[in-house]
């Protein structure tokens, strides 16, 4: 796999700006290579900034937003249109105010869906696998939007937990989680490692010990975040406050 590339820049704002440019930037480079384009979006307030800034950019529209596959790296298991589900505050954020396809939204069934997590986890799967074709179970994404947790975790794939052991499928679901809801639905590891482009995106001082640990080598089942890898780019996109521990981070470029 890759070797991480960390940027630091100088505030949460200033993180999610970039963020956000860069994003545009590789779903026009896709297009322009094969027409289409894929992201896997995560949550929390840093992710639901930087789709507010892709909003707001004056480039925005240089994506063909009728052309973009999105999907989830993981979901609270709440019900449709709860302000805590990732959907919702992506479609806050940014999808409900792009001619993104209804279609090509691939969004994580709600809690209400008649589903029970295990059988959403499967269907998500499933859904994965339509998309890859004979290829492999899970596509080729072009980017993966990450999050890291205080503990270290990405997605829904806490420390030594079953998520984190798990080797053979691509979403599953996870109870008792530390952070709530206790119930969530997440991509695992082998799955968020098949895209092109694997973006760890945080900030504050809470983070920086867990971000130190992943650059540093930590084991991925002590730190989730440090096993998640892309297979042409692994960037750890950070503000300098959850970049202030990190190894070698005098080398990374501060803006």
């Amino acid at each position: 796999m890759t070797t991480p590339q960390v940027v630091a820049y100088g505030s949460p704002e200033l993180l999610a700006a970039a963020t956000a440019a860069r994003l545009v930037t590789c779903l026009v480079d896709a297009q322009a290579a094969r027409g289409t384009a894929s992201v896997v979006l995560t949550g929390g307030r840093t992710g639901a900034a930087v789709l507010e800034q892709v909003r707001a950019a004056p480039a925005r529209d240089a994506v063909d937003w009728s052309a973009v596959d999105v999907y989830w790296g993981d979901e609270r298991f709440l019900p449709a249109g709860d302000p805590e589900r990732n959907e919702t505050l992506a479609r806050q954020a940014l999808l409900d105010h792009v001619p993104v396809a209804p279609s090509r939204v691939h969004a994580m069934a709600p809690s209400d869906a008649g589903l029970s997590p295990e059988e959403a986890a499967e269907r998500y799967a499933e859904l994965l696998a339509a998309a890859a074709g004979a290829v492999d179970h899970v596509p080729s994404f072009d980017v993966c939007l990450l999050g890291v947790g205080e503990e270290g975790h990405t997605a829904s794939i806490f420390p030594d937990s079953p998520a984190v052991h798990e080797t053979e499928r691509s979403v599953v679901a996870v109870h008792d989680c530390p952070k709530p809801p206790p119930v969530q639905v997440s991509l695992t590891l082998p799955a968020i490692r098949r895209a092109a482009e694997v973006w760890l995106v945080t900030a504050g001082e809470g983070k920086a010990a867990p971000v130190a640990m992943a650059l540093g080598g930590a084991d991925e089942v002590a730190i989730p975040a440090a096993g998640a890898r892309g297979q042409r780019h692994t960037r750890w996109l950070l503000d300098t406050a959850a970049a202030a521990k990190a190894p070698g981070v005098s080398s990374a470029r501060v803006s």
